[in-house]
């Protein structure tokens, strides 16, 4: 069997800062309102996604209550929960973490983020250096984890203090929820291979996924671990190529010169993330040569943080450069698309038979015909006419 026998798990985002039709404007734009968040999870648990990742972050609403609120309205749908080290105590996080598991019935993945933006950990009350973060979330974890597999933890390190810490209930997952994380840091990496389950990459062009995947798994295995991995990726797909691009173009017809040079000015200010470097250093703030890699379009990193690269094609075409991402080793996919409930529809509807995912599961007693299908007619009151054969 192939890396590419095996269907990708395919993930897609919960947009808890807002979401729009146009980067870089104010056109169109839709707030972060909990009916709205509502309706993209409860129709991506319906077509078929495995998962939806909640983000973190002052301009998000907050992961875990948000989470908590829409596993009430799912049913199969998994949260991956965004979990920040510091901004409160391993104990506090792992009574969140397990109440969270139990709730959902064991529908739970942490998903950590040390942070990139030291003033923005500042206004959290976290003050050490980047690869300080890492000592620091290391030992927290060490807490936690203790906390979530045996219901107690001690600990006296350099950054975490924890005396008689109690957890009084387990989570439905033993002994933990699965961990994710994504870092390019050298510190990041070999935090990521002596702690987590799935390493994440932000959509890098193949070569340069490989060698990270490369770096991460030589770093797991000096330390007697596996790790599996997941990629971070917006698309854009339509029915042809031209169609897509065209779209592309669309997403970023709005945004200004002026507003890139801001946005990316007070990236390098404000972030010391490897990740964001690399992302930037895709297309160095200029809108010239936005297709990186064949069908990797980096305008979205124009205006955006973090996850700045979209798959842009017809669903042939997007299946086959995520084919190449699968025979590096990358087995899960979390996606995005503008405006995200639309998107979400296009990309299953599009993309997921193309992948061998079965897409939107119905009720399975009930027959939609009595016998060959029909062709849809608009939905009027003849509802549509029978299929007829070619021959």
């Amino acid at each position: 069997m192939t890396k590419t026998d095996k269907p990708i798990d395919f993930l897609w985002f919960i947009p808890t800062a807002g979401d729009g039709t146009y980067l870089g404007s104010n056109e169109l734009t839709r707030a972060p309102d909990h009916r709205y968040l509502r309706e993209i999870a409860s129709a991506v648990d319906r077509l078929g996604y495995q998962g939806v990742l909640l983000p973190t972050g002052v301009a998000c609403e907050e992961s875990f209550v948000t989470a908590a609120s829409l596993a009430a309205h799912t049913e199969k749908l998994k949260f991956l929960v965004a979990i920040r080290p510091g901004t409160a105590s391993p104990a506090y996080y792992a009574r969140l973490a397990t109440a969270l598991d139990r709730v959902s019935n064991g529908r739970v993945l942490m998903n950590i983020v040390v942070g990139g933006s030291p003033s923005e950990l500042a206004g959290d009350g976290i003050f050490v250096s980047h690869d300080e973060r890492y000592e620091h979330a290391e030992e927290f974890f060490t807490v936690w984890e203790k906390l979530l597999a045996t219901g107690e933890a001690d600990l006296d390190g350099k950054h975490i203090r924890a005396k008689g810490a109690r957890l009084g209930f387990p989570p439905v997952q033993a002994p933990r929820m699965p961990l994710y994380f994504g870092g390019s840091s050298e510190a990041g990496i070999e935090f990521a291979a002596g702690r987590v389950d799935k390493y994440l990459t932000w959509g890098e062009p193949p070569e340069q996924v490989k060698e990270k995947v490369e770096a991460v798994r030589a770093a797991a295995a000096r330390k007697g671990r596996e790790v599996s991995f997941g990629i971070r990726l917006h698309f854009i797909v339509r029915e042809t190529d031209d169609e897509a691009w065209a779209a592309a173009d669309k997403l970023i017809s709005k945004l200004s010169d002026e507003t890139i040079r801001e946005t990316q000015s007070r990236f390098a200010r404000e972030s010391d993330s490897v990740g964001q470097r690399r992302m930037t250093q895709l297309h160095n703030g200029s809108r010239d040569k936005l297709e990186v890699s064949p069908n990797l379009w980096a305008g979205v990193g124009l205006v955006r943080a973090g996850a700045g690269t979209a798959l842009v094609g017809s669903p042939e075409t997007v299946a086959a450069r995520l084919r190449e991402y699968q025979e590096i080793g990358i087995d899960t996919v979390i996606g995005s698309g503008y405006p995200h409930l639309e998107e979400a529809y296009r990309v299953a509807e599009l993309l997921f038979p193309k992948l061998g995912l079965a897409g939107a599961s119905g009720n399975d007693n009930e027959r939609s015909e009595f016998a060959d299908s029909r062709v849809f007619a608009g939905g009027g009151h003849s509802g549509g006419f029978r299929a007829v054969s070619a021959s």
